[in-house]
């Protein structure tokens, strides 16, 4: 096989959780690039592959790039790994798939867990629209910002200020939806749901343990949205039409702004 990088996504708890291609891939790969090579070698051989592993994270990515796409030229076959769930997502590897797009080398991405799509999908909140925010800002002006925005947000954060963040979302809408989603695909998962208040209630008096993503709702619609206007989307959905298509529809007729009903769907 030609010289490639191919990247692939590990269990984000349970081991068990891996696919067939990965497995195969970690097995035949000439070198496996990986964020902490202890943590891959503990996943390799819970599924009895050995393979020769080098070290890429956020401290040497820039420079290792460069040495594994002169190991791609010569034909050598890179499989991408970070500690959980796909690689760039929160984690190293972009300068790496930068570097072997520029160098006209192939990049082939293997499906797999992830924690983002997993929290977003048990949450129960709309899921037509949304966005991963990575790790929440510290500072509340920044966090209010990603608090105002209208699809479901899906965000990373520390155990340790999950309860001052939920405040700040209370301050602004003491009634927005939120999901609080710990420990996923782990023996002690939890997902707890309820309103911003009544979390940022229950967080502030003890912090959860594990890792945490958070999946909040949509902010609701601003004042001045026309409430017919809004109606007459939900009543073209109901007979069958796509959501964006009604909304586009409703927005010619009113001249009300097709993204705002589209999104006022969703609250």
């Amino acid at each position: 096989m030609s010289g490639r990088l191919v990247v692939c996504p590990t269990p984000i708890g349970n081991l068990e959780d891996i696919t067939l291609r990965v497995l195969t891939t970690l097995r035949e790969a000439d070198v496996v690039a990986c964020e902490d090579t202890r943590h891959t070698a503990g996943l390799l051989k819970r599924h009895g592959i050995e393979a020769k592993l080098v070290s890429y994270h956020e401290h040497n990515e820039r420079a290792r790039a460069g040495e594994l796409v002169e190991r791609m030229r010569s034909g050598e076959v890179i499989a991408l790994v970070s500690d959980a769930g796909m690689p760039l997502v929160n984690d190293p590897g972009y300068d790496l798939v930068q570097a072997t797009v520029a160098a006209d080398l192939r990049v082939e991405v293997l499906p797999g867990p992830s924690a983002t799509i997993t929290a977003l999908v048990a949450s129960g909140l709309p899921n037509d629209v949304w966005r991963f925010a990575g790790f929440l800002p510290r500072k509340a002006g920044p966090l209010r910002e990603v608090f105002t925005g209208r699809e479901t947000v899906v965000a990373f954060e520390s155990p340790r200020r999950v309860g001052a963040s939920l405040k700040v979302l209370a301050e602004l809408d003491p009634e927005r939806p939120v999901a609080v989603c710990r420990e996923l695909t782990k023996l002690h998962e939890e997902i707890v749901r309820g309103s911003a208040q009544a979390l940022a209630e229950r967080y502030g008096k003890e912090d959860p343990r594990g890792e945490i993503v958070l999946v909040v709702g949509a902010a609701p619609a601003p004042e001045g949205l026309d409430p017919q206007a809004v109606e007459a989307v939900r009543a073209l959905v109901e007979a069958g039409a796509r959501s964006k298509t009604a909304a586009k529809v409703v927005s010619d007729l009113t001249g009300a702004p097709s993204n705002e009903l589209y999104r006022a769907l969703l609250t």
